[in-house]
């Protein structure tokens, strides 16, 4: 969960300003607050998430015990590939997660017959990774999302129109499976280079070779 610092200020002669952060992670937030406030001249701290609703330093603490043990810190990759030849497509989708001061990946990927193009596979994969998140559970939480695809990162986040009927409805349904989990999403254009895991799913499940896998890992790239 990210959010802004909204801090207000008083010098020893009584005067006031206000300071606005950038965005970062709520714990950050906290620690530098809690800075702010060991100097004695703080007369407000104020965090707003990313819908710009308010916290106190009390309600965040609490809320972010409270989420330990539910998935957090979500993080969505996806690819997909249509082959022209065979009209069948590729699916993969990774998720990281904490839970419980543990890290998780979830890998998935599948193959689909009914598509028509690669932006439609793009769209699928994404689809397939929102339906992974609400298997671990996920909800009510912030959610970055990652991909290489320009076409479905820019259409998602509104920059690119979407002027194809059936790209239309797969990005509706990206939204209605957001809103149903109560999930903000972040969306992100990556290399290619930095979706390999999702890219090797999509290939895999072309090549027919079905992958579901849920583990802990310590750090990013675990096998």
């Amino acid at each position: 969960m990210n959010v802004t610092l909204e801090v207000t200020y008083c010098t020893t002669k009584g005067i006031r300003t206000t300071f606005h952060s950038e965005g970062m992670e709520a714990e950050k937030a906290i620690t530098i607050a809690e800075d702010f406030q060991r100097t004695g001249r703080i007369k407000q701290i104020v965090f707003r998430d990313e819908r710009d609703s308010p916290w106190t330093l009390k309600e965040l603490k609490r809320f972010l015990e409270e989420i330990k043990t539910e998935p957090h810190h979500l993080s969505v990759y996806f690819d997909g590939g249509f082959d022209l030849e065979t009209q069948r497509s590729g699916l993969g989708c990774v998720i990281y997660y904490e839970q419980n001061d543990t890290n998780y990946r979830v890998r998935r990927n599948a193959t689909v017959a009914s598509l028509t193009s690669n932006n439609e596979a793009e769209y699928a994969a994404l689809h397939l990774g929102l339906k992974e998140l609400e298997g671990i559970g996920a909800h009510h939480l912030p959610i970055t999302i990652y991909g290489d695809s320009q076409v479905v990162i820019n259409q998602l986040k509104g920059e690119w129109a979407c002027m194809e009927e059936v790209l239309n409805k797969w990005a509706d349904r990206i939204d209605q499976h957001l809103a149903k989990l109560g999930m903000t999403a972040t969306y992100k254009l990556i290399p290619r280079k930095e979706n390999r895991e999702a890219d090797q799913l999509a290939t895999q499940a072309l090549n027919g070779q079905e992958i579901i896998s849920q583990r802990d890992v310590s750090e990013r790239g675990a096998d």
